[in-house]
């Protein structure tokens, strides 16, 4: 039985011109009140721009009380690392437990490696930058005074307030790389890879377990979830030329190039729910789910599709 997630359309929104925050809100209620169990945010200064994610996350939990909360995916490179875990932090004591950070280090296309100049960060070190800063996270997460030289200088008194959870907050990389695999299964609490379909995610999901079983750690101690892109509609033509249009929009490219690198579904239900169990048969315990459009009908559709699969 897979958990599931539900992407909230910040990026969509922007790019529709609509920059109030309401409408998202009214979707985060409609969605936990359907049984989702998370909700989530994605993260982009310039290159595709939308809502700062765990600005509006806090108020987002300010409007649940179940659901999960996380970011699919944060750029934790942009940020300083000390800000950023105080930010987290605050979240995750508004929401009472529920943050998850998912993180990854962007993709190398030039109006990322725009963005990352405009934000002063060398895009170039980006790996390193993101894995320094979630350890300096994780230690100033503890509530005790932080000692720490590196890329940056931590002195003085501990860091108020704590997460809510003793545990800190849980990490997900984003990573598909094999390089990445290995991070990931070093140093994070999750996987939260994005494509490009269920039978190579099992590969790559294995490898993550071989690594973490080497480390010396628990494969079971590491969640496997995954970011899928849907369009539902019974018109299996129309669906398919939404979900191209979809993704072209969205980043500014051929849209049939994305949809052979993201994992995404075109059609109607009844194959919906086929295809959304085989990644769960992958190893996924937790799917969340992007909507190309029409974001209550589809709420409504998997809300259905749900209780057909018994999740």
């Amino acid at each position: 039985m897979a958990k599931l997630g539900y992407l909230l359309p910040t990026r969509e929104r922007i790019m529709a011109g609509k920059h109030e925050t309401g409408p998202i809100l009214a979707l985060a209620e409609r969605a936990e009140d359907l049984g989702f169990d998370s909700l989530w945010i994605g993260d982009s200064l310039l290159a595709r721009p939308r809502h700062e994610p765990l600005t509006l996350l806090a108020a987002v939990a300010a409007r649940t009380t179940k659901a999960e909360l996380g970011t699919a995916v944060l750029l934790p490179a942009l940020r300083n690392p000390v800000i950023l875990a105080h930010m987290a932090a605050t979240v995750d004591q508004v929401s009472e437990g529920r943050l998850i950070l998912g993180v990854g280090i962007a993709t190398d296309v030039p109006n990322v490696r725009a963005e990352f100049e405009a934000a002063g960060v060398p895009f170039e070190k980006r790996v390193g930058r993101m894995m320094e800063g979630m350890r300096l996270c994780r230690r100033l997460w503890t509530g005790e005074p932080a000692q720490w030289e590196g890329r940056w200088t931590v002195e003085g008194d501990a860091l108020a307030p704590r997460p809510f959870r003793d545990s800190g907050i849980p990490i997900w990389s984003a990573a598909g790389a094999p390089a990445g695999l290995k991070r990931t299964a070093k140093e994070f609490e999750g996987w939260f890879p994005i494509g490009p379909d269920a039978a190579t995610l099992a590969k790559r999901w294995e490898a993550v377990r071989a690594h973490a079983a080497e480390a010396g750690r628990n494969p079971d101690s590491i969640t496997f979830a995954v970011y899928l892109t849907m369009t539902i509609d019974e018109d299996a033509d129309a669906a398919d030329r939404r979900m191209t249009d979809y993704m072209a929009t969205y980043y500014k490219v051929p849209g049939e190039n994305m949809r052979r690198i993201q994992a995404n579904f075109a059609g109607p239900a009844a194959a919906a729910a086929e295809w959304l169990q085989g990644f769960a048969d992958a190893g996924a315990s937790h799917i969340v789910l992007r909507f190309a459009g029409d974001h209550e009908k589809h709420q409504d559709a998997i809300a259905r599709i749900r209780e057909q699969l018994g999740w």
